[in-house]
């Protein structure tokens, strides 16, 4: 139980940290910027989604797994938004839009 317990803990101590020090980054790039840095964001993410998927095939504790698991989900959602949106841009430049 006590093993339990600390592997919850140092979990969430990491997460909480990893939310702090993105949302801190994320906040501090200026709007304009945003788009040019959507490759060095999608590639931030792939190394986020790397590391989910191995916390989550680790399966050290049932909340490590599922946590894992929605981390996977929501890098995936980001990467593949990432990758949307950057098209959309390169399709503006071109001129064509569609």
């Amino acid at each position: 139980m006590a093993t339990e317990l600390s592997a919850f803990v140092t979990n969430l101590t990491l997460f909480v940290l990893a939310a702090f020090v993105g949302y801190e980054i994320i906040t501090k790039i200026p709007t304009n910027l945003h788009t040019p840095l959507m490759s060095g964001a999608n590639a931030i993410s792939g190394i986020t989604l790397l590391g989910s998927v191995v916390v989550a095939g680790a399966g050290s504790t049932t909340l490590a797994t599922v946590l894992g698991f929605l981390a996977v989900v929501m890098a995936t959602i980001n990467v593949v938004g990432g990758y949307l949106v950057s098209h959309f841009m390169l399709d503006q430049f071109r001129g064509g839009g569609n």
